[in-house]
């Protein structure tokens, strides 16, 4: 987080941009949390201004690899998509498409990326994908933008402990993920 609040710091009165910018490279890569680029945002330019430029990053982000992914992998048909919903929002257009993308922004655990790419992938329209995109994104954002601020304030003491447990849920994610795909051999 640091080498990104130095690079916006260092670039004076191009920082918005610059945070747009690697917003929307962490987007299009969909696999890098935003939540370095939000807590960059809130360091760089304090919670009001650094929530803003980060819901117009995220938002310039999701459009922008809808878009790209859209012309990039019209034939590509991902099979990691199992989940009801994400094959619903697949195959959904107009309205109903609306709703799945809006409930999709608000529930936490399902990947960023992973709605760019269906919803790409699907018949949804951009203009529907924007709108639904920037209405659902903005509760997960300022849920986001508050943790940060929390996790900035906190004692070196309480973000190692942070630190360790999340290192703990991910190795104890992917050994159960190893001991399924076991059982399933």
């Amino acid at each position: 987080m640091n080498f990104i609040s130095d690079a916006l710091a260092s670039s004076g009165p191009f920082s918005i941009a610059v945070s747009i910018v690697l917003n929307i490279l962490i987007s299009v890569l969909g696999f890098i949390p935003s939540v370095f680029i939000t807590a960059a945002n809130i360091t760089a330019f304090g919670f009001e201004k650094g929530l803003i430029v980060s819901y117009i990053g995220e938002i310039t982000g999701a459009v922008v690899s809808f878009w790209l992914y859209r012309k990039g992998f019209q034939t590509f048909q991902p099979k990691y998509m199992k989940n009801r919903w994400i094959m619903s929002l697949q195959k959904s257009q107009g309205y109903p498409a609306f709703w799945m993308i809006l409930l999709l922004r608000l529930l936490p655990f399902i990947p960023s990326g992973v709605i760019n790419l269906t919803a790409a992938l699907s018949k949804t329209g951009v203009m529907i994908f924007f709108i639904a995109t920037s209405i659902g994104k903005l509760p997960a954002l300022l849920v986001e933008a508050y943790s940060v601020t929390q996790v900035l304030q906190a004692s070196d003491d309480v973000r190692t402990i942070l630190v360790i447990l999340i290192l703990i849920i991910v190795v104890f994610y992917y050994f159960k993920r190893g001991k399924n795909k076991e059982m399933k051999e």
